[in-house]
């Protein structure tokens, strides 16, 4: 895992097919910041080498995945009704084990922790930021899991 103030490989969770230009725009800026850091970043909208061609959706999540495990932080644009992005928080998740990455919510201002049991709720959990019962639990368990 990279050091603070060092050069990053940031993969962005966003949504693709059906993103929105105000969206578009916004993670444009976001990803123009992170490069002129001197960052690498891999977006999918416009990395995805099989984004136009793969017709069932295979080859871009597999691509998604090699690039995330590649990247030293993930970075996401929470989006609920994105179906491709819940599925590439589904392989982050995968890579949580011991902090084995870190996760940056770029539209924090967007997600509202819910009273009850949410997507809303785990995404701030994996980012470490919900503090309550449920993300006190994975906190331990992540503990525990990088003690054995």
């Amino acid at each position: 895992m990279a050091k603070p103030n060092e050069k990053k490989k940031v993969f962005i969770i966003c949504p693709v097919r059906e993103i929105k230009e105000e969206v578009k725009i916004k993670l444009t800026a976001y990803i123009m910041k992170l490069e002129s850091e001197g960052h690498e970043v891999y977006w999918p909208y416009q990395d995805n080498p099989h984004q136009n061609t793969d017709k069932i959706g295979i080859s871009i999540c597999e691509y998604n995945r090699k690039k995330m495990l590649m990247a030293d932080e993930v970075h996401v644009w929470y989006d609920k009704n994105s179906t491709g992005s819940i599925f590439d928080i589904g392989m982050f998740f995968m890579f949580v084990h011991n902090d084995f990455k870190k996760l940056v919510i770029i539209n924090r201002e967007d997600i509202v922790p819910t009273p009850e049991k949410s997507f809303e709720n785990v995404i701030l959990a994996l980012a470490k930021e919900y503090d309550n019962p449920v993300a006190k639990g994975l906190k331990e368990i992540w503990k525990k899991v990088g003690k054995q």
